[in-house]
């Protein structure tokens, strides 16, 4: 795809590019069969700046715009989707308190999460009990004094068992989602009791655990805003996460045709190379149509939202269509591959594995077309 890109945005991807490629590609295979969680890159990440690429820079972040942290995150993303969900998490939580802490939570958490001494950051929001209906959390903070008491349990949290800096969501009041708040939680906090690392289909390399908050006591001045924001908090950390999956998604649909490519040359079958065959050459042809189709969406909503415009909408479409064309072209990948794709040999197994879930976190698909929808109802007015 020949986009023109500014300075600042073309070094932020060339530079997350050499890295994922120099470093972190290599140890990709390794990631995921060991589950072993990186911190040893997440370290390096901070070193690039690509912990806090839309982060004011007095905050230590990059300070580089949506558009380059999407660039990055697509570079991240072909190379281990494992490391990138958790570069993206990281940077979400560090935007969501830059944007809406007060000065010290500021000054106190978001340099921790920049620099890598955070090593990650996790966005607990989900509960065993509900994922996509959010207003449905149980999990509560009674205020007792200068802090809040924390009880409940999170279910599905990225990175929970090794995060620094969490952003936790309960409830703060009885009614629905306007008795929600939001409040920074430091990892190893007493209380705060770490699940067992979920054994997943994909992203094996990305910690997945569940937490329980038995009494956990965090101090009052950690409330993100205000009592009762945390629902729309929460909604404006979403849109901006999906812009970040609908990059993984394209980052691990590219790296799945790129394989597809190489073995469609090389494969011989009749005397020919298998992508001499019109079978094999449409399905590359629709693979290429649909990414670059879906990385123009996803760069659209970084661009809105860079533009500080109205970007919901476009947000769930990128994620949307994103999240099922990576499912579809990694899929036609393995297919090319035929049985080499099947057994981990080659990586188009682990491309698909780690793009099933691009159409469940974040919010589902399903979710998506609700989003999208609403909004194209209500923009159309009386």
């Amino acid at each position: 795809m020949e986009l023109q890109f500014s300075e600042a945005q073309t070094l932020v991807r060339d530079t997350a590019r050499r890295f994922a490629k120099d470093v972190v590609a290599p140890q990709a295979r390794a990631i995921d069969r060991e589950e072993r969680f990186p911190k040893e890159i997440y370290r390096q990440l901070a070193g690039l700046g690509l912990l806090g690429v839309n982060i004011p820079s007095a905050l230590g972040g990059s300070e580089a715009g949506v558009v380059s942290y999407a660039l990055a995150m697509m570079e991240m993303s072909a190379a281990c989707a494992s490391t990138s969900v958790g570069m993206a998490v990281t940077n979400m939580c560090g935007e969501l308190i830059s944007h809406y802490g007060s000065e010290a939570l500021r000054q106190k958490y978001v340099p921790r999460l920049t620099s890598g001494e955070a090593i990650a950051g996790a966005f607990a929001l989900s509960e065993p009990h509900c994922g996509s209906d959010a207003a449905a959390l149980s999990t509560t903070a009674q205020q007792r004094g200068d802090t809040y008491v924390l009880n409940g349990s999170k279910q599905w949290i990225t990175s929970g068992a090794h995060a620094g800096v969490m952003v936790v969501w309960a409830r703060t009041a009885a009614e629905g989602n306007r008795g929600l708040s939001a409040f920074v939680v430091e990892g190893g906090t007493p209380g705060l009791h770490v699940g067992r690392a979920e054994d997943k289909m994909g992203l094996r390399g990305s910690n997945t655990v569940g937490l329980t908050f038995d009494n956990c006591v965090v101090p009052a001045a950690n409330l993100l805003g205000k009592e009762g924001d945390g629902f729309k908090l929460a909604m404006i950390a979403l849109d901006g996460g999906r812009i970040g999956i609908a990059a993984q998604a394209c980052g691990v649909a590219r790296a799945a045709l790129e394989a597809a490519v190489r073995y469609a040359k090389d494969r011989q079958a009749f005397g020919h190379p298998i992508g001499d065959f019109q079978a094999i050459r449409w399905m590359l042809a629709d693979m290429r149509t649909q990414l670059e189709a879906a990385e123009l969406l996803c760069l659209r909503a970084a661009s809105l939202k860079e533009q500080k415009k109205p970007f919901t909408r476009e947000a769930s479409m990128a994620k949307l269509f994103c999240s099922e064309m990576s499912n579809r072209v990694c899929d036609r990948a393995v297919q090319i591959h035929g049985g080499y794709g099947y057994i981990d040999e080659f990586p188009v197994e682990r491309y698909l594995r780690d793009a099933r879930v691009q159409t469940i976190y974040e919010g589902t698909s399903e979710i998506q077309r609700l989003v999208i929808a609403r909004e194209i109802i209500r923009l159309a007015g009386p």
